[in-house]
């Protein structure tokens, strides 16, 4: 697009800058909104919504383990047995203590 802007009055530059200005702010709206559409036509063209394509995608998180262990100097701080091991229980298991003995009963 070629303009001769040295031929536009103060008020069409001002008008111009204004458009400009909102083209700008919402561009990358406007190109989300067509990846989208283009998104939706190729998920019919295959026969899915693409509701159920990116529902497809989404990793189901576990529920929540009851507590296995628990800290023997603060019984609320407790452990799964899952993931990380707490500071408490690797420091518990180099001074002597055995798995069992830090276990809920």
């Amino acid at each position: 697009m070629d303009m001769e802007l040295n031929n536009l009055s103060l008020k069409e530059l001002k008008d111009l800058q204004s458009r400009v200005g909102k083209a700008i702010a919402t561009y990358e709206d406007r190109r989300k909104r067509e990846a989208l559409t283009q998104l939706e036509a190729s998920a019919r063209d295959l026969g899915f919504s693409l509701s159920e394509l990116v529902d497809a995608q989404t990793q189901k998180k576990r529920p929540a383990t009851a507590p296995r262990f628990a800290n023997p100097n603060n019984a609320d701080d407790t452990w799964s047995g899952r993931g990380r091991k707490p500071r408490w229980y690797i420091e518990a298991i180099e001074s002597g203590k055995e798995p069992a003995e830090l276990e809920i009963n």
